[in-house]
């Protein structure tokens, strides 16, 4: 899943956590194989290091039992040396001996401490072998040499009595096995990525399959609208999460449809009854005259009265003035209904203007044009139309109670064609624009509020644009804007 606002997407996250644990799970197991071997070494170590502590204490009591000399002093040890030497030799390992005391009997190694003491024993160390339920003291010690084990313990005669202290230092020879654990480790290595590199591929195709059902989801969610059509969502296989997401949103959509279709008639239902009523009110409002003008000619009429010609004559003209208004009510939503596709076709837009202003020569209404001639594609009926709805419009606006003066200008900037229609009326209601190209609204006593409805048809018709600006002092000014050139 992509990257929403530099927010890390569900597909990512699965993926990084896998290979995480993954490297965490790796990293693990080869510390915790590091540790074991370790263990391992020294517990092998240790073993080795008591197997041939066994074997010298079983050499030098063999030569001690033979020669008599667990109760012989330094002197008698003495004489013995080059014996204590070759068993020294044979089984290839330092070791001295000291009595009870801790001083010395035969020496081939000590440590720098017990040099450093006059080749006698610390008080301390007797005082751990004697504590030791073994009796057997092991510590480690670490100097020029390097790092070894110093092993103290009683040697016993015969009668199960000790008569010797033998120290032995076991030195490890970890070359081989550091050299063995670099070689498994180097392995190990490899292994591990060989491993994640596997683990990588396997984490990226999970996570796109756990993922892909949401996509989907997601997708379809972003492409769900209230007037579109929209398809409900099946999956082979969903988990049960996913199938319970799917269900909703399939649900969701089902609902939708019902608001949509609901809406939609309730909209058809209020669009039919507000037409009605306004067809109504219109028609009424001729009707009531006629009414009038009907009851009150039946009072006044007089079958001897020389005028009734007159009358009669008089009676008539309103009557079809009357009828005519309510026919203009009746072509006018007509008309607004059954507005015909334009027909664009390159046309003097100059010339077809001032045509469209010559009806109001009487009205002071004014053209002003920069250009003599741009051709425009456009419908020239309706062009006509619709100027003459926004004259009549600015004409209807002033009122009576001052002289209407409208004017027309018509330039052109780059590639537009601009036509600015301003009138000086009592202007706009600013808490009126954005109803003001609504049909079936008006702000006058007279008309159905369809002209500038009309008029916008027209100037999308010609892919352009209509605005306006207006004050109660100066008035209205409609300003049209046509590209000139068309694709």
């Amino acid at each position: 899943m992509r990257l929403i606002q530099g927010k890390i997407s569900l597909r990512t996250r699965l993926f990084l956590a896998m290979i995480v644990l993954v490297f965490i799970a790796c990293m693990m197991i080869l510390v915790a194989t590091y540790y074991q071997y370790g263990s391992e070494s020294e517990s092998y170590n240790q073993f080795r290091m008591e197997r041939k502590e066994k074997q010298l204490r079983s050499q030098i009591n063999y030569l001690v039992f033979q020669n008599s000399l667990s109760l012989s002093s330094s002197e008698t040890w003495s004489i013995y040396n080059n014996d204590l030497q070759a068993v020294m030799n044979i089984l290839s390992v330092d070791y001295s001996i000291f009595d009870l005391k801790g001083n010395p009997l035969f020496i081939s190694f000590l440590p720098l401490k017990i040099i450093a003491n006059n080749y006698v024993l610390d008080t301390k160390i007797i005082n751990k072998i004697q504590t030791n339920s073994n009796k057997r003291y092991v510590e480690k010690n670490i100097d020029e040499i390097g790092k070894f084990q110093s092993s103290y313990s009683y040697l016993i005669d015969q009668s199960g009595n000790p008569y010797a202290i033998l120290f032995f230092p076991y030195f490890e020879d970890v070359s081989f096995s550091e050299n063995e654990l670099n070689t498994f480790l180097q392995s190990l290595y490899q292994i591990y990525l060989i491993m994640l590199v596997i683990a990588i591929g396997i984490a990226y195709f999970i996570s796109k399959y756990v993922t892909r059902s949401l996509e989907t989801l997601r997708l379809q969610i972003n492409s769900t609208g209230l007037l579109k059509r929209n398809k409900r969502i099946h999956l082979k296989n969903p988990s049960r999460e996913i199938d319970s997401l799917i269900n909703s949103y399939n649900n969701m959509i089902d609902d939708l449809e019902k608001s949509a279709e609901r809406l939609a008639k309730t909209e058809r239902e209020q669009a039919w009854q507000e037409m009605a009523r306004q067809v109504a009110h219109e028609i009424k409002n001729p009707l009531t005259p006629m009414r009038l003008s009907i009851q009150n000619f039946q009072r006044r009429f007089d079958p001897m009265d020389n005028k009734n010609k007159n009358k009669v004559e008089e009676f008539s003209r309103l009557l079809i003035e009357q009828i005519d208004i309510m026919s203009n009510v009746a072509n006018a939503f007509s008309d607004f209904a059954t507005l015909p596709k334009a027909q664009l076709l390159p046309t003097d837009i100059v010339e077809t203007t001032r045509r469209a202003t010559e009806i109001f020569e009487y009205e002071n209404v004014k053209f002003n044009s920069t250009s003599e001639k741009i051709l425009c594609p456009l419908d020239e009926p309706q062009w006509i139309r619709a100027m003459s709805n926004l004259i009549q419009n600015g004409l209807q606006s002033v009122g009576t109670k001052k002289k209407a003066k409208i004017e027309i200008n018509l330039f052109q900037k780059n590639n537009k064609i601009i036509i600015e229609v301003s009138d000086n009326g009592a202007g706009i209601d600013p808490n009126l624009k954005d109803k003001i190209f609504e049909p079936k609204f008006t702000t006058k006593t007279k008309g159905m509020g369809l002209g500038l409805g009309i008029v916008k048809n027209i100037i999308e018709a010609h892919k352009g644009q209509i605005s306006y600006s207006s004050n109660s002092k100066s008035g209205t000014i409609f300003i049209i804007k046509l590209t000139l050139k068309q694709s």
